[in-house]
């Protein structure tokens, strides 16, 4: 066995004990240093063994700052919770606090009070976030009763005329009008056909009395008074979404969809158009591509502002903005607007964005791009905007054909890009294509938008020439890619594992043969990964139109806010929940309701903290990744902000060289760039409880630089790097690498 497999080995075995201590705030580089350490000296118990990894943590921590050991303390109990993947204990805490008040030379007495002060702090929190836990539940009881009481007294159809003294077939037109408040729909099937079953509150009924000799006076226009029930005065509004955007509809607007393949110029055309325009805004699907719009404006001389969820960069004198879709502003009018990607008016998560940019932008001319399949969808908009709509097809630049044989991995080769949908296959295909001489560039999901310019320039520039990526780089990418090499023509979608559809075959295999580079563009599969005959059948394929025409919508602060006025509740989930279950009949002929899934599973936490109801609508809005216990983290911040603490800015804490990474050090970079996404969101909402905002920009771009240099170190492979091992040597935090803000373990 060689010694580098050694080391690797008992490193992993002191971070095993380490883990099942649950007390020992080990970091990877403290174990591969104790590993070293224990090399030398020959065989050790696991006692023997943690006490050389303890020893290694504790000169670690004894070079910290000794003036702040509530930010060390922060960060060991960081570490542990990383480590173990909980926070830790009571017990492990002041294990924790014994170990950095040691490290801090501090007296026996002081840390004595140390321990005792951070145990207390952490007694406190937890008791927080059990008694918000325990007020969300009960506040989620009381409501359910209030619901079930209410659904009881519901009645059908059959009981209006009696109620109303009026013929059935009066009642009947007069529902559909929207006259009568519907109280619920639901669907139901009698023999193979769908119906809708409506049911009525009978206070909403009767209330209506007085209205009845009205409505049946043969001169009398339709009176649409106020609905009184909440979630339907929201259903009827979303009836009429499109009269939400008074900025919008008070303009002449035009619509242009210039639809056509990747590789067809969509985005020059409608650049060059907005960079004509003495106003405009560019709204991108991702923070990323809002930077590439800003970039291509720049190169055309124009100064264009940049707005997304964790940034705004506004600049004195643009006229143009580059956004992100939720981003998009619909009172500020502007000559031109350009909306990317408009294919996803399909998407079950975010489809509800662009059907609010699409609709709301106030601008003169709206230009729409996406692929030919979008447009069933946008022309179903522009009809319920009463707006024109003009079709501008393009056709791919430069041919694109399909390769009639599967590619080996030792047959992939510069300009190549082979696709995989996952982040384990990404890296198990890259180690291979590295082991075959191969210098590889990566792209997934995961990635922050600058790292992912970062590998796209450096497969550009031909410091990569070969890259490995997830779908992520059919959305946008502007890559000199020659060849597509599809991994497998089969997908996890989070539910299934499924056929890929044309519809992605086609926006991913585009990429290839970029126009004024390659000649041609080359569509393969991966030997081992599928049928090229059905990669053929898949790229000629016309995606099928869309099952569902009516394009979501999803409610606003103010709707929310409405709704809950109405219902006299001040629980966000019931709101949610009365949203879902009575805003849009299934049967609407124009809109259908968003997936509100989500929103609900974080207000049924957020609605035991003490924060207003519309700023727990916020916290249910936030980016956050329920796989890394966001929903948790989310309760954690909301009791800081309703306490009037400071939120902390999530940090790494130490870092390795990138030479000396391994995956395990990647990936809670990652992990920690996706907190600061969702920190970051905050911050542009609370700026008083996410105030440290520059530290928080910092640490993200230190992570930034780690992930990409461990991606470069990793590109060529370890045997091929050489040179003399690098010194070791903490890289501190961004800023003066103090923990910054209110800790969950701080005082």
């Amino acid at each position: 066995m060689s010694e580098a497999t050694k080391l690797q080995r008992l490193s992993q075995r002191l971070l095993s004990l380490a883990r099942a201590s649950g007390n020992v705030p080990a970091t990877p580089d403290d174990a591969e240093a104790a590993a070293e350490a224990l090399l030398a000296v020959g065989p050790a118990s696991d006692e023997a063994a943690l006490d050389m990894l303890r020893a290694n943590i504790f000169v670690r921590l004894a070079a910290s700052d000794r003036q702040d050991v509530d930010a060390t303390f922060a960060g060991a109990a960081d570490a542990v919770e990383e480590l173990t993947g909980r926070p830790p204990g009571i017990p492990a805490i002041q294990e924790i606090a014994t170990l950095v008040a040691t490290a801090a030379g501090l007296d026996p007495g002081a840390a004595k009070a140390l321990r005792q002060r951070l145990v207390a702090t952490e007694r406190s929190r937890r008791a927080a976030a059990r008694q918000a836990r325990e007020r969300a539940r009960e506040i989620q009881q009381a409501e359910e009763r209030r619901l079930s009481e209410w659904e009881g007294e519901l009645v059908g159809t059959d009981a209006l005329p009696g109620l109303l003294g009026v013929p059935r077939k009066l009642i009947e037109r007069w529902v559909a009008e929207g006259l009568i408040p519907v109280a619920r729909s639901t669907t139901v099937r009698r023999g193979g056909k769908a119906f809708e079953d409506l049911e009525f509150h009978p206070d909403q009924i009767t209330a209506l009395l007085p209205k009845v000799a009205r409505w049946t006076t043969r001169d009398a226009g339709p009176e649409r008074s106020r609905i009184s029930n909440g979630a339907i005065a929201r259903r009827a509004g979303l009836d009429r979404y499109a009269a939400h955007f008074a900025e919008a509809r008070a303009l002449n607007r035009r619509i242009t969809v210039v639809i056509g393949p990747t590789n067809s110029g969509k985005s020059h055309y409608a650049l060059d158009r907005l960079a004509a325009a003495e106003s405009g805004a560019a709204l991108a699907p991702l923070r990323l591509l809002a930077l590439e719009f800003q970039d291509a404006l720049a190169a055309r001389g124009v100064l264009a502002s940049l707005m997304t969820g964790e940034e705004r960069q506004v600049f004195l004198g643009a006229r143009h903005v580059a956004c992100t879709m939720e981003m998009a502003h619909t009172s500020r009018t502007v000559d031109v607007a350009v909306i990317d990607e408009a294919q996803m008016l399909a998407d079950p998560d975010r489809g509800a964005a662009w059907t609010a940019a699409i609709m709301g932008i106030p601008a003169a001319e709206v230009i729409v791009l996406g692929a030919p399949d979008c447009l069933p969808l946008v022309r179903r908009i522009a009809e319920l905007c009463d707006e024109p709509m003009e079709v501008v097809r393009l056709e791919r630049k430069s041919p694109l054909r399909v390769a009639t044989e599967a590619v080996g991995l030792a047959a992939v080769t510069d300009a190549d890009a082979v696709v995989a949908f996952s982040r384990r296959e990404i890296f198990a295909l890259r180690e291979q294509l590295v082991a075959r001489g191969r210098t590889v560039a990566v792209i997934y999901g995961a990635l922050g938008p600058e790292v992912r310019r970062a590998e796209s320039r450096r497969f550009r520039e031909g410091g990569a020439p070969t890259l490995v990526a997830t779908d992520a780089i059919g959305m946008g990418l502007n890559l000199p890619i020659r060849r597509v090499v599809f991994s497998a023509l089969v997908k996890w979608d989070g539910r299934q594992e499924r056929s890929l559809t044309p519809a992605e075959v086609r926006q991913i295999g585009g990429r290839a043969g970029r126009y004024g580079q390659h000649e041609e563009g080359v569509v393969a599969v991966l030997a081992g990964g599928g049928d090229p005959a059905r990669l053929r059948s898949l790229m000629e394929t016309e995606p099928a139109p869309p099952s569902d025409l009516r394009p979501q919508v999803s409610p606003d602060r103010r709707i929310v806010a409405a709704i809950a006025e109405e219902l006299g509740t001040t629980s966000l989930l019931e709101t949610l929940r009365r949203i879902r279950g009575a805003v849009l009949r299934p049967g609407d002929p124009n809109y259908r309701l968003a997936d509100l899934e989500t929103q609900m599973e974080i207000a049924a936490v957020m609605d035991g903290t003490e924060l207003p109801l519309l700023d727990r609508w916020t916290y249910a809005l936030c980016p956050v990744d329920v796989r890394d216990a966001g929903i948790d983290r989310l309760l954690r911040w909301a009791l800081e902000h309703a306490a009037g603490d400071m939120v902390r800015v999530p940090t790494a804490g130490h870092l390795p060289a990138p030479q000396r990474a391994d995956q395990a050090a990647l990936e809670r970079a990652e992990k920690v760039a996706k907190r600061l996404v969702a920190w970051r969101w905050l911050s542009q909402h609370f700026p008083d409880s996410y105030a440290e905002v520059e530290f928080a920009a910092a640490e993200r771009q230190r992570l930034d630089r780690f992930i990409e240099g461990v991606l470069q170190q990793q590109a060529i492979g370890r045997s091929r790097r050489g040179g003399p091992r690098p010194q070791k040597g903490p890289e501190r935090p961004a800023g003066d690498g103090k923990a910054r803000g209110k800790n969950r373990f701080r005082p």
